[in-house]
């Protein structure tokens, strides 16, 4: 199986780190963006899309910091990748700087790049910011 691609995707905020936080780190603040439902059960995050459902490990979590986690099918098959979403203030702009980080396939780099940029811009929607 050949390696996936990491990118790197930076987003502005106008709002504060404790929202950005409630919303990246709990299920309910997943579910209002990110996914249909999300369940959490010790570190295994579940998600549900349109009866589907994917389900990953949580890899690392920092309050008002972070939240790193990697596909249980890409653990299966060795690879090493994941899903983070770090978070800052800009101390300039006293914005929040949303840093993604993930991987995707080559024949799927531009798809999975749009799709974190529409999921972005829902998160941003939700917020008002």
């Amino acid at each position: 199986m050949p390696e996936k691609i990491k990118f790197e995707q930076e987003y502005l905020f106008k709002t504060s780190l404790k929202v950005l936080n409630s919303m990246i780190t709990t299920p309910s603040g997943l579910s209002e963006w990110f996914a249909d439902d999300v369940n959490i059960k010790n570190d295994i995050y579940t998600f549900y899309w349109n009866g589907s459902e994917e389900v990953a490990r949580l890899i690392s979590k920092k309050t008002n910091d972070h939240l790193k986690f990697q596909w249980l099918e890409d653990e299966e098959e060795g690879l090493d990748t994941y899903v983070e979403i770090r978070f800052k203030v800009d101390p300039m702009t006293k914005a929040v700087v949303l840093h993604l980080t993930s991987f995707a396939d080559d024949d799927e780099l531009e798809e999975v790049q749009l799709y974190w940029e529409n999921t972005i811009e829902e998160l941003r929607r939700v917020i008002g910011a």
